[in-house]
């Protein structure tokens, strides 16, 4: 078995590919359960955010559990293959520290990627398919990025997706404290969108959520207003201001419902930020007039800001890294080393045995047993020393020399002059 993981990112595939192979988390159990069923698959964990699908698993046949991911979103193989980078060994544990320690986020330096990572480390392990090996990976990725953030200024300056929003924001309107914001959802995306845009004082803020317990708990904290979704339509044209990110498999504002809206604010403007992967706004909004509507990639440019004095720190964490690397692969030597180590003290044992049974059965029968052990030890010297001497005798010319210079090392043997 090997470790080998693959994906997709903001960097390889546009977002209308990426929301297609997302994976919720209501849907993350049977996902792994589905993928570790098949042979090949030993172990796995999924990772998915609005930037990433990525599977980390421990397989010989790399090419069955990419199959598997197409299969499971109901797609072509070959429609997914063009944007997937796919590693293994080296490359993947690499990955993995640079994914953990922000280096590979549209944001850099961002912290909310180890946390979803750890999110998917701890699905992977409800679900039981975090075997020896990625149980490692992530323990050492989770050390690796402490590290990196301890002992460089990787996250200085750097720009969150929420603050980008809010930033957006204040570049169409100018001043926040004059317009009325709604959040659709209540997850972590949305509370770090609420305080950013909190901070700026607007004039009237709400929370729309599915469940109205979720917006209203999110609400006491930003002295906003709970609604639901359903409440959405009538609701919608009230705000300036729409920030949205939910787990919803479907949009949740189509073009009819946000031109509805548009025409009751006769045509003041409503900006629109959708940060959710699959997205919550349908793209035929794009085509209304009076909508500025943003989606996660299209703040790329805003998060990019500050990143020039983030450059030396990049360096450093990149060193942090490869050196961990290194000690990672030793690792996973010597555990490849294990099952010749174990059949090698397992053909020792039963050589210890046959001579103990046998040099038991001559001092039952009362044989001199200075005479036992005499033959108990060359019994024992002859089983050790017959394969490797058998094996000298009988090596061609070309196999000689190296299996002299394997023996002489194995059993620290110094050669005559």
């Amino acid at each position: 078995m090997q470790l080998f993981a693959f994906g997709i990112n903001h960097n390889t595939a546009p977002l209308d590919v990426r929301e297609q192979v997302t994976f919720s988390e209501n849907a993350m159990e049977h996902a792994l359960h589905d993928l570790v069923g098949r042979n090949p698959i030993k172990e796995a964990a999924i990772v998915s955010t609005c930037n990433r699908t990525e599977i980390y698993c421990s397989t010989d046949k790399p090419e069955e559990a990419m199959h598997w991911l197409a299969d499971f979103h109901h797609l072509q193989t070959q429609e997914l293959d063009p944007y997937l980078y796919k590693l293994a060994r080296e490359q993947a544990v690499k990955h993995a520290f640079r994914v953990a320690s922000g280096l590979d986020s549209m944001v850099l330096g961002e912290p909310q990627i180890l946390g979803q990572l750890k999110s998917a480390v701890k699905s992977a392990e409800n679900a039981g398919t975090l075997g020896l090996l990625l149980h490692k990976l992530f323990q050492r990725t989770f050390f690796v990025a402490k590290e990196v953030r301890t002992s460089t200024e990787i996250g200085t300056n750097s720009v969150s997706m929420a603050a980008a929003a809010a930033r957006l924001a204040e570049r169409i309107f100018g001043e926040i404290s004059e317009q009325r914001v709604l959040f659709i959802g209540a997850g972590e995306m949305i509370d770090l969108c609420a305080s950013h845009f909190a901070a700026r004082n607007p004039k009237h803020v709400t929370v729309a959520n599915r469940t109205i317990g979720r917006a209203q708990a999110l609400s006491k904290r930003f002295n906003a207003r709970a609604i639901t979704l359903a409440d959405l339509p009538e609701q919608l044209a009230l705000h300036d201001i729409v920030v949205t990110c939910t787990a919803s498999p479907l949009p949740i504002l189509g073009k009819g419902m946000v031109e509805r809206a548009v025409k009751a604010r006769k045509h003041r403007p409503i900006f629109i930020v959708d940060l959710a992967v699959p997205r919550d706004v349908e793209s035929e909004v794009s085509e209304l007039d009076d909508v500025f509507l943003y989606y996660v990639d299209d703040l790329s440019e805003i998060v990019k800001e500050g990143m020039d004095a983030r450059q030396s720190a990049v360096a450093q964490a990149e060193s942090i890294i490869d050196n961990n690397v290194i000690d990672f692969m030793r690792w996973m030597a010597t555990r490849e080393l294990v099952p010749t180590i174990r059949a090698l003290r397992d053909q020792g044992e039963r050589y210890r045995r046959q001579e103990l049974e046998r040099a038991s059965k001559l001092l039952i029968k009362g044989e001199d047993p200075q005479k036992v052990m005499e033959s108990l030890s060359n019994g024992l010297m002859n089983k050790f020393l017959h394969i490797p001497s058998s094996s000298l005798n009988h090596a061609t010319a070309e196999e000689r020399e190296q299996l002299v210079e394997l023996v002489n090392r194995l059993y620290q043997l110094h050669r005559p002059q």
